[in-house]
């Protein structure tokens, strides 16, 4: 069991809020709680810290709290001598160095998946707006301008095309089959789906559908899985909703299928930046709707990933090795410290 612990919170202050609201209060209750005591320690500035800023400021810390803005980088696992674990307040590990955490003996753990809902329903409300031009009637009346009655297309009917049935996957096909849409799934690793999806050929689903959805996880593999080449299967004119990871889409090649009309319709809740927000490249586009990453972003799926961190670190205290740990293995700070 673990009697003392030091948890520094990356977080800035306007992420503490949106993201940590809650949790906060939790963490520092299981002092009462749990009978250990937690000094918590917040990031002093009114920005992400950088992670020469991060290691002077955790040092001494047993546990950081981090963000997903926050990198584990190999220089911070050797820096902190102190650290046990490095707990990210999402799903997200592909900015931490697992294998120098490793190295190290720090423990990485990830939250739960409790974005699926919100994610999927972005994408639909993504879709929707593709179709009939919502934000951009919106705009015109707030600008005190009369808007054109701008045609729109009817989802029911059309065919929906998703790439990777994993959770977000499953879970949008649900909502789009309950509006009429025909599913269309093609997944390497996937043998079968539920519901009245069908699960077809890669080249099968570009070619029919009326909207493709890219729901692969980004990996080296899939890196500009949506090239020039994949939009030139796509059925003419066709909508492409991304918020899964912008390194799925090669950005160049998107932006000359707008501009040419292969592509009719953009949805973007991603991009390559640090923060995953969309490239103004695309997100200005006059067929592109964009949200600056938003997927996750609801009061319930924000609370459910803070307060994921709050149980790892309950666990902790009580010499259990926290859920959905990536290298429990090799995490010997954290066996040394239960061994105390």
């Amino acid at each position: 069991m673990l009697n003392t612990m030091r948890v520094f919170v990356t977080h800035n202050p306007e992420d503490l809020a949106a993201y940590y609201g809650r949790a906060l209060p939790e963490l520092r209750l299981l002092t009462e709680r749990d009978g250990a005591p937690i000094d918590v320690v917040l990031n002093p500035l009114e920005r992400d810290l950088t992670t020469s800023e991060l290691i002077e400021a955790a040092t001494g810390c047993d546990v950081i709290v981090a963000h997903r803005a926050t990198p584990g980088e190999a220089e911070l696992f050797a820096a902190l001598p102190d650290l046990v674990a490095f707990l990210r307040c999402a799903v997200d590990i592909s900015t931490v160095d697992v294998d120098a955490a490793s190295a190290a003996g720090v423990l990485v753990a990830r939250a739960d998946k409790s974005f699926v809902p919100s994610t999927a329903e972005l994408a639909l409300g993504l879709l929707l707006d593709c179709a009939r031009t919502i934000a951009a009637s919106t705009i015109d009346y707030r600008n005190g301008k009369q808007p054109p009655q701008r045609p729109g297309w009817q989802l029911a009917g059309q065919t929906a095309g998703i790439l990777g049935y994993g959770a977000i996957g499953s879970y949008l096909a649900g909502l789009l089959a309950g509006i009429g849409m025909r599913v269309i799934v093609h997944d390497p690793f996937v043998t079968e789906v539920s519901g009245t999806a069908e699960l077809v050929e890669r080249d099968q689903l570009l070619a029919e559908a009326d909207a493709v959805f890219p729901l692969a996880q980004a990996t080296p593999e899939t890196e500009n899985l949506v090239d020039a080449a994949f939009l030139a299967q796509m059925k003419p004119g066709a909508t492409l909703i991304n918020v899964s990871r912008g390194e799925l889409l090669d950005d160049n090649a998107v932006f000359a299928a707008l501009e040419s009309g292969q592509l009719g319709a953009l949805g973007l809740d991603v991009g390559r930046a640090a923060d995953q927000r969309p490239a103004p490249l695309l997100a200005s586009h006059q067929r592109c709707v964009a949200t600056p990453h938003l997927g996750g972003l609801t009061p319930q799926n924000a609370d459910a990933q803070a307060m994921s961190s709050v149980e790892q670190i309950s666990s902790m205290i009580a010499g259990k090795v926290p859920a959905r740990s990536v290298n429990a293995d090799t995490a010997v700070r954290l066996l040394a410290h239960f061994k105390k």
